[in-house]
């Protein structure tokens, strides 16, 4: 009987590369990729490349942090409907195996497979999408979801990795709970207050314990994936976006709550008329408040009924500014409707 597999493919520093197929003479230089891609206005790093990585930039950086870490970097501008148009071609390679392709976002998708040799398949699949868009991917091979999912940072970069039952015990047993996927450091905060600092250690915990510190569904699930339990099932829906969202950076700090509030508005109709076009009612409003010097925050609020209404998604975004401490300059902000 053929063996039925779950391969995770995630494009390795997915935006960063696809600037340096259009700008080959930058291959083996550090670039980042952020807002207008000037480092003396205010944005933050989309993404890095490898090079520039090791001077420790991250995602989510100012800019004009990098610059700083690395003042020889390259820096260039987001450019989103480029890296939409490459992942299409990038599915579109995946589907062309023998292989169900669910797709997560614009840099990776989980394949459902039924091979006696994944590590081949895997092999093929990067060489498929190195040849159709010259990009580099990485693949884990697992039993289910996450195991597929954790196995692809093992791959990182341009490899294959497989984990599963067999050897989840010897990778995961001595690494943090954080190592695991769904779980973030607050909670890597909680579980060390029980005594709990390994993965081992979450498998063994009392399951009602978990339960009681984070409720009824979070604490059990968090015992699942210590034990690296999850769902296998792909399948070849559609991928579409939970939210839709805008923000802005502003090169001068508001402080005139007046004019913070009609942002905020503003913000709100773009992300209504993303609403509309989407054809897909907003269930939920968040609203991102990024202070000076470098603060964030972001708080939300579920909606009385799911609605394409700008009035009702304006007022549920002002409604949410207000609960904001407002004493503070702000850099930047954002609206974000959930579906």
């Amino acid at each position: 009987m053929v063996a039925v597999w779950v391969l995770h493919v995630d494009l390795d520093q997915f935006i960063a590369a696809v600037e340096l197929t259009r700008h080959p003479e930058l291959r083996g230089k550090p670039v980042v990729v952020g807002g207008a891609g000037d480092p003396t206005q205010r944005a933050v790093v989309a993404t890095a490349s490898y090079e520039a990585r090791e001077f420790g930039i991250q995602s989510g950086m100012p800019l004009r942090t990098a610059a700083k870490r690395c003042p020889d970097a390259v820096f260039l501008p987001s450019d989103p409907p480029a890296y939409e148009e490459v992942s299409e071609r990038v599915m579109a390679t995946l589907r062309e195996f023998p292989v169900i392709v669910e797709v997560l976002g614009w840099d990776e998708a989980f394949l459902g497979a039924e091979t006696d040799d994944p590590e081949a398949l895997a092999a093929d699949i990067r060489r498929g999408v190195a040849d159709e868009t010259g990009l580099s991917c990485s693949v884990g091979i697992g039993d289910n979801k996450l195991r597929a999912k954790l196995a692809t940072g093992f791959a990182k970069p341009a490899g294959i990795y497989r984990l599963t039952a067999d050897n989840w015990i010897e990778v995961m047993a001595a690494r943090p709970p954080d190592a695991l996927w769904g779980i973030g450091h607050k909670t890597v905060k909680k579980l060390a207050e029980l005594g709990i600092t390994t993965v081992a250690q979450l498998a063994a915990a009392n399951r009602a314990e978990l339960a009681t510190r984070f409720g009824p569904t979070m604490g059990p699930w968090y015992h699942l994936l210590a034990r690296g339990i999850s769902d296998a099932d792909v399948t070849a829906t559609p991928w579409v976006p939970r939210s839709r969202g805008h923000e802005i950076t502003f090169q001068q700090n508001l402080t005139d709550p007046a004019e913070i509030a009609e942002q905020v508005v503003k913000l709100a109709r773009r992300v209504t008329e993303d609403v509309r076009a989407e054809g897909r009612p907003a269930a939920r409003v968040a609203v991102k408040v990024r202070f000076a010097p470098f603060i964030t925050q972001t708080r939300s609020v579920t909606l009385p009924e799911p609605t394409t209404d700008s009035a009702v998604i304006e007022r549920a975004a002002l409604d949410i500014l207000a609960r904001f401490e407002n004493d503070r300059p702000v850099r930047l902000l954002g609206v974000r409707a959930e579906f």
